[in-house]
C-alpha cells in the first residue's frame, strides 16, 4: 500500500493543476440593455468589440457582406409588444439583428436563426423583415462597438448602432391606444374605477378634452385635496379654452399644495397663472 501513496498523491495534484480556472477580461464582452418603451420592453444582447487602432467598416466590417453587428453570438432582440421597426411591423417575440454595412446605406435585418453563432447558421429565408437606413458620420469616435436607444419617447424611439465615426439610426414606432383604450374600459367595470389613469390617457393621447375632464373630475370627487390632479385639471381646462376654469383649479392646487407645504407644486402653480394673463 506504501508503494501506491506517492502515485496517487501525483494523479491527485495533476487532477487539481489541470482543472484550474483562470479568469480574464473578455475581448469582446456582452452587453444587455432593457429599454421599458410604450406600454412593454425591448431587450438587447450584443458584445462589444473594440477599435485598436484598426479601420473598421470597409476593412474588419467589410462593405456589402452580412455582418453579426457586435462580435461572438449572433446579436438578439427581445420584443414583448409588437412594433414597428424601420416602418416594418414586427411582432412580439425574440430575434437576431443582422447588417449589412455599405458606404452610402445600410440593410438591417430581423432573422429567426436564434442558434446562429454569428452569421454561421444565417438563412435568408428566414428573414422577418429587412429594410434600408443611411448612416451618419460623427464628430467623435467611438472606441468600442455601441448600441443604445435614444429619444425615448411614449410612442416612439431610435436604436442607434455606433462604432468608430459611424452612427446608424433605426427608428421605432409604438401603437398602444387602442389597447390601453380596453384596458381602461374593462377596468372601468369594476369597482376600482381608473378615473385617474383615464383621464391622463384621454388627455395626452387621446387628445378628448372633454372625456380628460370627465374623469379628472371624478377623481376629484375621492381625492379632493389632491393638488397635482387640480393642477393637471386646471391644464386640460386650458387646452379647452376655458381660462377662467383653468385660474379657479389652479388656485385650488396652490392652495392644498402650501396645506401640504409642497413647495413645487406652489411654483408650478404660480408658473402656470402666469402664463393664463
Amino acid at each position: 500500500m506504501k508503494k501506491l501513496l506517492f502515485p496517487l498523491i501525483a494523479i491527485s495534484c495533476f487532477s487539481v493543476v489541470s482543472t484550474a480556472q483562470v479568469k480574464m477580461p473578455a475581448p469582446s464582452p456582452t452587453q444587455t440593455v432593457k429599454q421599458e418603451f410604450a406600454i412593454g420592453s425591448i431587450e438587447l444582447t450584443y458584445s462589444r468589440p473594440t477599435a485598436k487602432g484598426r479601420k473598421i467598416f470597409g476593412d474588419l466590417v467589410p462593405f456589402n457582406k452580412i455582418w453579426r453587428t457586435g462580435a461572438n453570438a449572433a446579436t438578439k432582440l427581445v420584443l414583448t409588444e409588437p412594433l414597428e421597426i424601420g416602418g416594418k411591423n414586427v411582432d412580439t417575440g425574440t430575434y437576431v439583428l443582422y447588417t449589412i454595412p455599405g458606404i452610402d446605406s445600410w440593410d438591417i435585418i430581423l432573422n429567426k436563426g436564434l442558434k446562429n453563432w454569428g452569421t454561421d447558421g444565417y438563412k435568408e429565408s428566414e428573414d422577418v423583415v429587412k429594410f434600408r437606413v443611411e448612416p451618419m458620420k460623427m464628430k467623435d469616435k467611438v472606441e468600442s462597438f455601441t448600441m443604445q436607444f435614444v429619444d425615448v419617447k411614449p410612442e416612439s424611439c431610435e436604436l442607434q448602432i455606433m462604432w468608430e465615426k459611424t452612427v446608424v439610426a433605426i427608428s421605432i414606432k409604438a401603437d398602444f391606444k387602442d389597447k390601453v383604450r380596453a384596458q381602461i374600459e374593462a377596468a372601468m367595470q369594476t369597482d376600482k374605477k381608473p378615473y385617474w389613469q383615464a383621464a391622463q390617457f384621454y388627455n395626452e393621447y387621446d387628445k378628448n378634452f372633454p372625456k380628460a375632464l370627465e374623469n379628472v373630475n371624478k377623481e376629484l370627487e375621492r381625492n379632493a385635496k389632491a393638488f397635482w390632479i387640480w393642477i393637471y385639471k386646471a391644464k386640460i381646462q386650458k387646452e379647452m379654452g376655458d381660462t377662467a376654469g383653468a385660474l379657479e383649479s389652479s388656485k385650488k392646487s396652490m392652495e392644498l399644495a402650501k396645506e401640504a407645504k409642497n413647495d413645487d407644486y406652489v411654483k408650478i402653480n404660480e408658473d402656470f397663472q402666469k402664463g393664463l394673463k
